[in-house]
């Protein structure tokens, strides 16, 4: 586990560890961090378009420099969201996947599929945040 505490302007020194094709599952509270961190990734990944969370489209992708940017927002049906909806298909597609509510039965079901993935812990701390990486 790594572990960094930031300040919402600080948050280019965790894109260093988030490859261009790696699924990432970010969890946290309500308004934790977790949208302004994929906001912060993007833009080091050089996605020139606005960046909202898809709470309601459940996902929308991104062109970056490397390749596609894949950022999901799970909040509302979690995992069955992404089943029914097709999209975890999409998970098997190259690209970086930015999954906002992820959690461990997503990180099991990739796993059946050979897929891994990171789990990113955001919580409060004063006017900062705790990032918790775990493999």
């Amino acid at each position: 586990m790594k572990e960094f505490i930031l300040a919402k302007d600080e948050l280019a020194k965790l894109c260093t560890l988030i490859k261009d094709d790696m699924i990432v599952l970010l969890s946290g509270d309500l308004a934790s961090g977790k949208t302004s961190l994929v906001k912060a990734i993007a833009k080091d990944k050089g996605v020139k378009q606005e960046v909202s969370s898809p709470t309601f489209s459940i996902m929308q992708s991104y062109e970056a420099r490397a390749g596609k940017i894949y950022h999901y927002d799970i909040y509302q049906h979690g995992l069955k969201a992404l089943m029914q909806n097709g999209l975890f298909e999409n998970f098997f597609e190259k690209g970086l996947h930015l999954v906002e509510w992820g959690d461990e039965n997503l990180k099991e079901k990739l796993k059946s599929f050979g897929l891994d993935s990171i789990f990113i812990k955001i919580s409060f701390l004063d006017k900062k945040r705790k990032y918790e990486f775990y493999e």
